[in-house]
């Protein structure tokens, strides 16, 4: 990725990549599976990271930092009374939340936060607890938009501790 000079001597920088679903409301109802990552992919969350160190039916030993993050997910339901996480991981550098965004006890869609809203409360309580930031910036997600999906994502995110030096964020 080069940066160039245009023809005022400026410098312009690549266009950023558009994560985001163009046109769609993120504060609407329905679910969604993010992905949030930690900054350089740096090994914070778990203690005792390593090929071994997570078997079937044990729960990965949260560090500190993990400890804080696992409390901001839980906390967010309180903020946020129709928002609910239905199941989360938090991975030694990222963090995998399938949130629902639902409507209010009559079925109408009420005023929510955006799931960007959502997110970036919940990263800046972490980085307030903690003292600095952690995290990439933005986030990744995905739309859930039927059964399939929902299971999908389910299934990702418990198995996704067990298979920790297969994952994509995996480093040394």
């Amino acid at each position: 990725m080069h940066n160039t000079a245009n023809g005022n001597g400026q410098t312009e920088f690549p266009a950023r990549k558009q994560i985001r679903l163009q046109g769609y409301d993120y504060a609407s109802c329905g679910a969604y599976f993010c992905t949030i990552c930690i900054s350089d992919r740096t090994i914070v969350l778990w203690d005792n990271v390593g090929a071994d160190s997570i078997r079937p039916n044990e729960q990965p030993l949260l560090s500190k930092y993990g400890t804080i993050v696992d409390t901001a997910i839980n906390n967010i339901s309180q903020y946020y009374p129709h928002i609910i996480i239905d199941k989360y991981c938090i991975m030694p550098n990222h963090v995998h939340l399938m949130i629902f965004i639902l409507p209010d006890e009559n079925g109408r869609m009420i005023s929510a936060p955006t799931l960007s809203t959502i997110i970036g409360q919940m990263k800046r309580w972490v980085t307030k607890q903690i003292g600095f930031s952690i995290w990439q910036k933005s986030f990744n997600d995905r739309i859930i938009r039927n059964e399939q999906g929902y299971r999908e994502a389910w299934k990702y995110i418990d198995e996704n501790p067990l298979k920790w030096v297969l994952d994509q964020y995996y480093c040394e």
